[in-house]
């Protein structure tokens, strides 16, 4: 099928953008990481709004992944407490605020925020609020989304702000406005997302340049393994106990 080839290559072609241009600012986030699991603590991961919220997921409790990455899973944007409501939700100024609250962060804290548009009223309440506490703050949205949304759209923080302005670190994702990549002749609305893919590939290096940050450091992290590989359930039984009480969803 020359569609699948099609979608292939502008995955490719997204992901060699990141390569070329976000290196310095994944090694950044890398690097905060590294410094905060030194210390033992936890981080935060949080994608609020519709499929964003994947990220926080796609590292937490992950074959391959970080044991120190505390996702975030707040109902009130996922997908399977009703997809309209999760709209309406990231929309609804305060909401930030109460997720911040309900999790905690605080001084010291370290929270990666992961949005698609980098626009929406509660990953930009997040970021300010958590930077109003103390914590430092790690972006993961589209540069180019952001600029070319009006500042009278709807989903827009009442501030009008873009995530990339407020964090501390940022990482350009590269969506394009619409998300969607695939246009079909003789069908209006392009198809084949590619925010998923994306946010999966920072994500991702983020975790595996943290890893091999501390090991040059003679510090080893301890790192999931899959529970339905032999010997899963036994490797990772050895670190429950440093976890558990930590995290909201262990």
């Amino acid at each position: 099928m020359q569609i699948m080839l099609d979608y292939y290559k502008e995955i490719q072609t997204y992901l060699e953008a990141i390569i070329q241009t976000e290196e310095e600012h994944i090694q950044e986030a890398a690097e905060a990481v590294a410094q905060h699991i030194e210390k033992d603590r936890t981080f935060f991961v949080y994608g609020p709004g519709g499929h964003s919220n994947l990220a926080s997921q796609e590292v937490f409790f992950r074959a391959g992944g970080l044991m120190h990455a505390n996702a975030i899973l707040d109902e009130g944007t996922l997908l399977s407490s009703g997809a309209l409501r999760s709209m309406a939700i990231e929309r609804t100024p305060g909401y930030g605020k109460i997720v911040m609250d309900n999790y905690q962060i605080g001084d010291g804290d370290l929270l990666i925020l992961v949005n698609a548009y980098g626009i929406n009223t509660t990953v930009i309440e997040s970021a300010i609020e958590a930077k109003q506490r103390g914590a430092k703050v790690i972006g993961i949205s589209s540069v180019e989304h952001a600029k070319d949304t009006p500042a009278t759209h709807p989903a827009r923080h009442p501030s009008k702000k873009n995530l990339h302005d407020i964090v501390d670190i940022h990482v350009d994702s590269k969506v394009q406005v619409g998300d969607a990549v695939i246009s079909i002749e003789g069908v209006e609305q392009k198809v084949g997302a590619i925010s998923t893919f994306v946010n999966a590939f920072i994500m991702n290096s983020i975790t595996m340049q943290t890893t091999k940050l501390l090991n040059a450091q003679e510090v080893e992290p301890p790192i999931w393994k899959s529970g339905n590989a032999t010997g899963g359930d036994e490797w990772n039984q050895q670190f429950l106990g440093r976890f558990q009480g930590k995290m909201k969803h262990l």
